[in-house]
């Protein structure tokens, strides 16, 4: 091979073309350096006639510079690079940038320096200095990111580098993870269990593509059942990815796995340091990394020897990515097992509806786990109609929720209560003039936070310190916090129960898997009464002492433009009622409601889940909406409202007349103002037999649009806002 084909990390410029100098030895996936007018570029050498461009004559062609000390990327992976591209209407180079997530990684072998506590304390004291030796108790890292974990400038930590109060490492940037034993602590499974797992460990042995939905209630240990393919993937010394769908259930699942084989596996998620995110790459990439538990960037690592893949709680929301390469990485890890040949398994108690159909249609295997491990019977669930058992006036729990809370407090018993809305109000006004906080840069209200003081926005994240007087009228104490949120329902159960100890669980209060874990340590100990939590707690955590589950607003998800809404209020209810009564207490659900005869709160109360999904599934196949049609989104944004309007008429006024294709809008999206520009949607909804990646790649590939104007597309969208 003396020229090659390079996809480089840029859209506008395409593929390059290069030679290959003598004695550099390169093949499809090499890492590789190349020059681009007077700078250096990392590129990816790909196969020969798969990337798009007229060849350079050699002549012209300049020679690489060099090859990264990485394994080439596998041809499964560049095959899934190309899939998820094309599938997802994206760029080849944005797919392929998440699998050279690491740029420390690419450099080969390594030490660095860290630094940690030596125990000395500087000659002279600062205020700075004392917050930064305060905060880095049990830290290791480099001084840039202790000083993001200290809130200090590195300045003050290069003062106490030198005054000695913090000491120099060097470290192995690659030194090796815990080996984990698939034979350390073996389960006794139950009957079920024990048929569920004999299936996942025959298929994880024999290999190929064999896609499973394992559907258990909650509480009935799906995750025992998988972690007996695991131990059966680390037998044949081939690699394991489990995907969570949230950094906060990662600790709680890491001590679970460390419990059956003896040694943590390797986390991959947005708060690793950088020293963490290399070490891991590398050990994924060379294959030593047994085990890889991760968010959905993990996805795309680039694993040597990839043997099994897990998507524990699939039907997630969280699983799909609504910013840059717009994929659903339960769809895609299914695509990668089919590359990889080799066994998905999709955990869920609530499955998604597109994966029930799969599995109906015969393309999944579906193993069922229908009771709860141990003998633990499922939660009594019951509707409090807010209609006839109003709250108290200023208040938001009904009589019935209030009088079970004090009775579990009574019994030394927790209690959970679910409300998916952060912060303390969703919107504050003055009474006096009517002005409303709203963000300058969304058209969404600014949401009060009373534990940080401070008003915030949900969407681009700005914040503001809540003032003392209104800023239009000038009027002191006369701002309302509308609406509940979950710090305010926190305040209520204190004024309920004033001996409570009560825990707000959010991604506020819970952004680290370190507090997450705190939290949990806390609740088995028994040192909190009441749970006070957003969607957050509606999975993964198991307290046996908590029995009673209250959901103060079931409506708040049947609310707004959302086509999935029923859905996914079902999926969030039954799972955090899934926490209700999972040791030997029974345990009970109230779920709050003004729409008792609504279709999807009578089958919660009902716990006729076949019921509610054969009703979703009718009026899917009615509306020809997913599974049984197909949807994808245009969005059109720019700084300047004109602009995007004008760029999604034209859109709009060029679409393709097909008989199998209806094109509705543009319209303005309802969250018309988003980190400061301004939006229009279209939607496709489409039959199943409708080329729809083609149609738009036509349809938009013939029209140009102003350099401030973006144009994003999202198959499959989550997100209608």
């Amino acid at each position: 091979m003396n020229r090659v084909r390079l996809l480089i990390f840029n859209a506008a410029l395409g593929a390059l073309d290069y030679r290959v100098p003598d004695g550099m030895d390169v093949v499809p996936g090499s890492v590789v350096v190349a020059p681009l007018g007077p700078r250096q570029i990392v590129g990816i050498v790909w196969d020969d006639g798969r990337l798009p461009g007229d060849p350079v004559p050699d002549a012209r062609l300049r020679p690489l510079l060099g090859r990264l000390p990485v394994p080439p990327l596998r041809a499964e992976l560049r095959r899934l690079i190309e899939w998820t591209a094309d599938y997802y209407c994206a760029p080849l180079s944005a797919v392929a940038r998440m699998v050279l997530s690491s740029g420390g990684a690419l450099k080969g072998p390594a030490t660095m320096t860290e630094y940690r506590l030596s125990g000395g304390l500087p000659e002279r004291m600062t205020p700075k200095r004392e917050l930064a030796l305060a905060a880095l108790e049990g830290e290791q890292a480099t001084l840039r990111e202790l000083a993001a974990i200290a809130g200090v400038s590195e300045g003050v930590l290069r003062g106490l580098v030198n005054q000695g109060a913090l000491e120099p490492v060097e470290v192995d940037c690659d030194r090796p993870y815990p080996r984990a034993g698939a034979s350390f602590s073996e389960p006794e499974l139950s009957a079920e269990q024990a048929e569920v797992a004999s299936r996942f460990v025959a298929a994880t042995r024999d290999g190929g593509f064999a896609p499973f939905l394992l559907d258990g209630v909650t509480g009935s240990g799906k995750t025992e059942t998988y972690f007996e393919a695991i131990a059966e993937s680390l037998r044949n010394g081939r690699q394991t990815l489990v995907l969570l769908p949230e950094i906060a259930l990662t600790e709680a699942f890491l001590r679970r796995f460390e419990e059956r084989f003896g040694a943590p596996p390797v986390v991959w998620h947005s708060s690793l340091k950088s020293t963490e995110r290399r070490r891991a790459w590398r050990a994924i990439a060379s294959g030593a990394a047994q085990v890889v538990v991760g968010a959905r960037s993990a996805l795309f690592l680039p694993y040597g020897q990839l043997g099994l893949i897990v998507v524990d709680e699939a039907h997630e929301v969280s699983f799909k990515q609504d910013e840059g390469v717009r994929y659903n990485a339960r769809d895609v890890a299914v695509m990668r097992a089919r590359f990889e040949h080799i066994p998905v398994i999709l955990a869920s108690a609530t499955p998604a509806l597109e994966s029930l159909q799969m599995a109906e249609a015969g393309i999944y295997e579906r193993l069922v786990l229908p009771s709860r491990f141990g003998g633990a019977s499922m939660p009594k669930i019951e509707t409090v109609n807010l209609t006839e058992e109003q709250p108290e006036r200023g208040r938001w729990l009904a009589p019935r929720l209030a009088r079970e809370l004090f009775a579990r407090l009574e019994r030394g018993e927790q209690s959970l209560l679910f409300l998916n809305r952060r912060g303390y109000a969703p919107l504050t006004l003055c009474r006096h003039c009517g002005y409303r906080f709203q963000c300058p840069n969304c058209s969404a209200w600014l949401v009060e936070h009373r534990l940080s003081r401070r008003l915030a926005c949900h969407h681009c994240g700005h914040q503001a310190e809540t003032p003392d007087r209104c800023p239009e009228c000038g009027e002191p104490d006369c701002l309302v916090a509308c609406g509940p949120g979950v710090e305010r329902i926190a305040d209520e159960v204190a004024e309920i129960l004033p001996d409570a100890r009560v825990a707000v669980a959010t991604s506020d209060t819970l952004n680290s898997p370190e507090k997450a874990a705190a939290f949990v340590a806390q609740a088995e100990a028994g040192a909190i009464d009441v749970i006070v939590g957003t969607q957050l707690v509606t999975k993964g955590f198991h307290f046996p002492e908590l029995t009673l589950v209250g959901v103060v607003d079931a409506d708040l998800g049947l609310e707004g433009g959302d086509l999935r809404a029923a859905e996914r209020t079902y999926q969030q209810v039954a799972q955090v009622a899934g926490r209700a009564g999972r040791g030997a207490k029974p345990g009970e659900v109230l779920i709050q409601t003004r729409h008792p005869d609504a279709p999807v709160i009578a089958a919660l109360a009902a716990g006729d889940r076949d019921a509610f999904y054969e009703a979703e599934t009718e009026a899917r196949r009615h509306a020809g909406a997913p599974p049984f049609g197909r949807w994808a989104a245009i969005i059109v944004s720019s700084e300047d409202e004109s602009e995007a309007r004008e760029a999604a008429n034209r859109i709009g006024a060029t679409r393709p007349q097909l008989p199998d294709v209806q094109i509705l809008g543009p319209a303005p999206a309802p969250m018309s103002l988003l980190r400061g520009r301004y939006r229009y949607r279209l939607l496709l909804n489409a039959r199943r037999s409708a080329e729809v990646q083609k149609v738009i790649r036509e349809w938009l590939g013939a029209l140009s649009f102003p350099q401030g104007v973006r144009v994003g597309v999202d198959i499959d969208p989550y997100s209608f806002v």
